[in-house]
């Protein structure tokens, strides 16, 4: 299987970061879906087809640790992997993320694209 048959959802509301994300992964072929918000966000993994979320924690709309914790309580949605990206990475902000079900958590000023494909290399069901 390929990475081409692997889509990965963006949640994030900074619009530059999601688009150097995006591309990044389309880079290493895999398929990019983006949500700037939760609901868009919610609403885009519940539709299927998504192996993989990126998920940011300071969303417009739903807080991301909510929106995490929905989507792990959701049928149709807990068993897709999330790696968190987020700008709180104090332990305790770890800790919740990993408690509610991420497979892992990037700190945004700690990031590099190539750590992130990384990442999602490791945490994609095989």
């Amino acid at each position: 299987m390929s990475n081409g048959d692997k889509t990965i959802l963006i949640v994030e509301d900074d619009k530059f970061l999601a688009k150097m994300l995006g591309r990044n992964l389309e880079s290493h072929h895999y398929q990019v879906v983006q949500a700037i918000n939760g609901k868009e966000g919610l609403v885009k993994a519940s539709q299927g087809n998504i192996d993989l979320i990126l998920l940011d924690i300071m969303l417009p709309d739903i807080d991301g640790f909510d929106l995490l914790e929905t989507i792990k309580n959701d049928e149709k949605t807990k068993r897709i992997p999330v790696i968190i990206i987020s700008n709180l990475g104090q332990p305790e902000d770890i800790q919740q993320g990993k408690s509610l079900g991420a497979k892992d958590y990037l700190v945004k000023s700690d990031l590099s694209l190539d750590q992130v494909v990384e990442k999602v290399r490791k945490n994609l069901p095989q």
